[in-house]
């Protein structure tokens, strides 16, 4: 079994558990960014309105009953798109392959271009630009876990068998390999010792 990474904290702190909660991305142009964020990818808005004096609004989205915004969106930014869509990027779970094939369906549908299949071992993702060039990622887990980082190419086209065992293949022999439910266990341990 692999081991944990060395741990850069001290026996005396408390650390509150943290779970990501929003997102929040400068917009400049609100409307055409949330009808893309709604059309492409599902999202709903849950609010709109500006705030204060000077013009600025603000739109939030979500597709999550239980979190009233994943994303907030700032009108009127003045921003300039991100070189490489793998950094400053927004990231989303899906639950399975065929719900990562129907993401890619709608981005091929809306014009989007230059979606990166990636695999990562412990996930399949497609990363991608928004309509004001923010990267985004919407991935699903594997099974596997695998030392990170960790990338190869995968066929979202194949079946769910096939990118399977093409990602068992090629990671198998890498640090770390394991299942990832045991890497989990391992972690919920570390994560209670502290």
């Amino acid at each position: 079994m692999a081991t944990a990474p060395e741990t850069h904290t001290s026996t005396a702190q408390k650390f509150p558990r943290l779970l990501s909660a929003h997102s929040t991305l400068a917009a400049r142009d609100l409307k055409a960014l949330e009808n893309f964020y709604c059309t492409t990818l599902g999202f709903v808005v849950t609010n709109r309105g500006p705030v204060g004096d000077d013009g600025t609004e603000l739109t939030f989205l979500s597709q999550d009953p239980q979190a009233h915004h994943q994303i907030a969106m700032v009108g009127g930014a003045n921003t300039r798109p991100s070189d490489f869509v793998m950094i400053d990027h927004l990231a989303f779970r899906t639950n399975t392959l065929d719900d990562l094939r129907a993401i890619h369906a709608n981005l091929l549908a809306a014009g989007i271009e230059g979606i990166l299949q990636i695999d990562h071992g412990n996930a399949w993702s497609l990363y991608f630009n928004d309509i004001e060039g923010n990267g985004v990622e919407c991935y699903v887990d594997s099974p596997f876990h695998v030392a990170q980082p960790n990338a190869g190419t995968f066929d979202i086209n194949a079946t769910d068998d096939a990118i399977l065992n093409a990602t068992r293949i090629r990671i198998q022999d890498a640090p770390e390999f394991q299942l990832m439910k045991d890497w989990q266990a391992n972690l919920a341990r570390r994560l209670n010792q502290r």
